[in-house]
């Protein structure tokens, strides 16, 4: 079965985006899921919070996105036995200018990502913080986006903007993107103003919203600075315990849904051609 590709997106910086990512992902390969995490900020965030460095390879997405070498060929093993990482680079900033004239410019990673797919259960992209090309070419390449919104209401006012721009990949590009859910980050309980736009954003979303919040957490702020997600760094912390609720949510609902599928179709185990001896080096 192929993977469940979900793009971590929101156009505003600051609210939690690649913190969500790099943990999302450790924490679903702690529960032994076989997971991707593809880096396509041109920041490169997403690598140094797993302690994964630019210094440290030769080829990165950009490679992949304008050159088109095989994904298979830069993607690297982390500290996590079930963590993968394919890493990004600030090279990644020309790639937008320099796809423009390109061929199916769109669905560029997509066409990557569908060589490796079978080979994880999750893979897990870091949108950089801005709806262009790159963020396009996640979005095509989604099953599903999650929508990180810190809780305040500056970081609601871009959140209109960001689900038209989804409802319109779903329209002219990828007809199967769905929402997988909007996730409240860096909440302070004790704060009045995180509390009323939780109300709101629960009132407007319903259901849309997931069941758990991130906490504000000296803990995931200082992690990446040692290269390590929250599970490696604190497991014991309040942050490491909110995505690991995640992660059980997300396992326990796509579970749930292939059961249901399985129930309606009848199994149906594909025979997989990709070539999977490279990952095992």
């Amino acid at each position: 079965m192929s993977a469940r590709i979900i793009a971590i997106s929101n156009q505003k910086g600051g609210v939690g985006k690649t913190t969500t990512s790099v943990n999302l992902a450790a924490c679903l390969a702690a529960a032994e899921k076989k997971v991707l995490l593809v880096d396509l900020d041109p920041q490169s965030n997403a690598g140094s919070g797993i302690g994964i460095y630019t210094h440290e390879y030769s080829q990165s997405l950009y490679n992949v996105l304008v050159e088109e070498v095989a994904i298979k060929n830069i993607i690297l093993h982390t500290e996590l036995k079930y963590l993968d990482i394919a890493p990004s680079h600030q090279d990644l900033i020309g790639a937008e200018v320099e796809l423009v004239s390109a061929f199916g410019r769109e669905n560029r990673l997509k066409e990557a990502l569908d060589t490796v797919s079978e080979l994880y259960d999750y893979i897990i992209i870091d949108c950089p913080p801005a709806l262009g090309l790159l963020t396009v070419n996640a979005l095509t390449a989604s099953q599903f986006v999650l929508i990180p919104l810190q809780c305040e209401y500056y970081a609601m006012e871009g959140l209109s903007q960001l689900l038209k721009t989804i409802s319109l990949i779903k329209k002219r590009l990828n007809p199967n993107l769905e929402k997988e859910g909007i996730l409240l980050t860096m909440h302070d309980k004790r704060n009045n103003l995180c509390t009323l736009v939780e109300k709101d954003i629960r009132h407007h979303f319903t259901d849309e919203v997931f069941p758990m919040v991130i906490p504000r957490n000296i803990k995931l702020s200082e992690a990446p600075s040692y290269g390590k997600p929250i599970i490696l760094y604190d497991i014991a912390s309040k942050g490491a315990a909110a995505y690991l609720e995640l992660a059980a949510h997300l396992i326990k609902k796509h579970e749930n849904t292939n059961s249901q599928n399985n129930k309606n179709l009848g199994l149906n185990i594909p025979d997989s051609s990709v070539d999977t001896s490279w990952h095992d080096r």
